[in-house]
């Protein structure tokens, strides 16, 4: 996978992801932290033409640096359910979503306000690609990701071991006002079909964000930043834990 971007480059380094080799735009000048750990961990960097570098990135907003670094690993769901259990924290579940840049941007507000990783159905999802982790700014890195045939069989079994499932949606209890129960599975649909009725009928808590305006929707990167900001709150998740 290629990955580009200063910040993506230095969180791959940072979480010791397995990482190819590195390279830089001739008029380029890398990170010094960059630097530092490639010299650390043996990874080599390379000088190459910045086309080149733009060629492979998709791009011309690269930073003048590209990484070849292995795929995001997947793992069974009962491997992220455990993590959720030991920090008694909270997870994505992104119902088919498709945008790997909202995407991106919700992986890197979970990781910020202390989510374990991400749940996804094998379908109409988005691909973990460079989009994805350019967004995240790199948080993909940090969080473990799992992808399933049936989010609705894979949420039971969370909840056989004791979990709880909460799904973001119109028409459930004001957000400001609930106890969230942990650790927790945090539902986010698509933006035009919402939370699909099998998951939704898996919910133990429905919230829903008030909203005020002349605007009656937010999109699904920000109603999922405010959903964790709450979790956030309610439960003094901080990075200690």
């Amino acid at each position: 996978m290629i990955v580009y971007g200063k910040n993506p480059i230095l969180e791959a380094l940072r979480a010791n992801r397995p990482i190819e080799k590195v390279l830089v735009a001739h008029d380029g000048h890398p990170p010094h932290q960059v630097v530092k750990l490639c010299k650390e961990k043996g990874i080599k960097i390379q000088r190459v033409p910045r086309q080149k570098i733009e060629e492979l990135a998709g791009t011309k907003k690269t930073q003048g640096i590209v990484a070849i670094i292995s795929p995001v690993p997947l793992v069974p769901p009962e491997e992220l359910f455990k993590k959720a259990f030991e920090k008694n924290s909270f997870f994505l579940v992104l119902d088919h979503i498709t945008d790997p840049q909202n995407a991106g941007n919700l992986i890197r507000t979970c990781e910020v306000f202390g989510g374990v990783g991400v749940l996804l159905p094998k379908d109409r999802s988005f691909p973990i690609n460079q989009t994805a982790v350019k967004a995240s700014s790199g948080a993909v890195f940090h969080l473990t990701f799992s992808r399933v045939p049936s989010l609705r069989r894979a949420l039971e079994e969370f909840q056989r071991m004791g979990g709880s499932v909460v799904v973001v949606e119109r028409g459930g209890e004001d957000i400001r006002r609930v106890r969230f129960p942990m650790p927790c599975a945090l539902v986010l649909g698509s933006e035009g079909e919402g939370v699909s009725k099998s998951v939704l009928e898996r919910a133990d808590l429905v919230v829903s964000i008030p909203m005020v305006g002349k605007l009656n929707s937010l999109n699904v990167s920000s109603a999922g930043a405010i959903a964790m900001w709450e979790v956030f709150k309610a439960c003094g998740l901080n990075r200690e834990d």
